[in-house]
């Protein structure tokens, strides 16, 4: 059997079992002392280059050329950053006491993130959907993101005493500034990016890694599993199950009502349903400095892999629909004729 193969057999990411290993670690060998400090500018210095790097391979004009697509963009930045907030905050209103205040906290941040590029462009890809459509309003949102994530954390967190006044000016040094000058530096670097993508998504996941670690062994250090238990886990797995299933509910048939094409209902559910843990473990670590952020971004760990394993399986449903109709089509042309 092939590695590939193999794979298809695993229900886990292979990206999320390593992050998994990290918690592991950082249960087991948490930073101490002087490792703390040092691991904190590791984070730094890891955040930057992260977004340095999102800024030198996002092409503006590339967020920009699906313009004549609006409704569709629309529909998708509303449900990533009005639909999912909205979700987030009537459920806290409905059952405040359901979760602890830092789990909380993540389920907010869960619903303020921006969408995915890599994973929703290759479900809609799968599925047979918008493809151009798709890279347009996941490289739009990722964009829209860096501000707009900011924006609604000073709005939504600050109740639940998540958001310092500080992290705006950080957001700007560890996030903003990187990426404007990666933004910059894709006249020089850009076609080196490409042609060294793989190489950089290394860089990219290594990234992820450390700051889980770090932000975990701070979390252990302050009794992080000692503030969670099992039934707690449990409620937090529903809550992402639920979120999702009533955002890729809404984002489908709400499509159907506008009156999109399948390709593009595909790429609308695809798109507006996704929330990025590459941008969302860096930005909860500037964003929610001094709190618990091991803990908070629990939920988060947990709706990236929920939502990979549902999509997957939508993503393959919608193909194969489609190659059934293909094939019941060839029959009736030929009787046609």
């Amino acid at each position: 059997m092939t590695i590939s193969r193999l794979r298809s057999f695993v229900p886990v990411d292979p990206y999320i079992a390593a992050i998994v290993g990290m918690v592991g670690l950082a249960t087991l060998l948490p930073l101490h002392g002087q490792g703390t400090v040092i691991g904190g500018y590791a984070t730094d210095a890891a955040i930057a280059l992260l977004f340095f790097l999102h800024g030198a391979r996002l092409s503006t004009t590339e967020a920009l050329v699906g313009a004549r697509h609006w409704r569709l963009h629309l529909v998708i930045f509303l449900s990533t950053f009005a639909l999912f907030p909205l979700l987030g905050l009537v459920a806290h209103a409905l059952a405040p006491h359901l979760l602890t205040p830092a789990l909380w906290a993540g389920m907010i941040l869960i619903c303020i993130l921006p969408s995915t590029v890599q994973s929703s462009v290759a479900f809609t890809s799968i599925a047979h959907g918008n493809v151009s459509a798709a890279l347009c309003s996941a490289t739009a949102s990722n964009l829209l993101g860096i501000v707009a994530t900011p924006l609604l954390a000073g709005v939504l967190l600050s109740s639940h005493g998540g958001f310092s006044g500080n992290a705006a000016l950080d957001i700007v040094v560890q996030l903003l500034l990187p990426f404007v000058a990666g933004q910059l530096s894709r006249p020089v670097i850009g076609r080196w990016v490409e042609r060294h993508h793989a190489m950089l998504g290394l860089v990219d996941r290594g990234s992820i890694l450390l700051i889980v670690y770090t932000a975990f062994s701070d979390g252990v250090s302050h009794g992080i599993w000692h503030q969670v238990n099992a039934s707690q886990m449990a409620i937090v797995l529903g809550l992402d199950a639920l979120l999702l299933a009533i955002v890729l509910l809404v984002t489908n048939f709400g499509s159907r009502l506008l009156g999109f094409s399948r390709a593009d209902r595909i790429a609308i559910m695809f798109c507006g349903s996704k929330k990025s843990l590459a941008s969302g473990l860096p930005m909860a670590s500037v964003l929610l400095a001094g709190q618990s952020v091991g803990l908070i971004v629990l939920p988060l760990m947990l709706f990236h892999q929920i939502q990979l394993m549902t999509c997957a399986a939508l993503a393959r449903r919608y193909a194969g629909a489609e190659e059934g109709a293909s094939r019941d089509a060839v029959p009736a042309l030929v009787d046609a004729h």
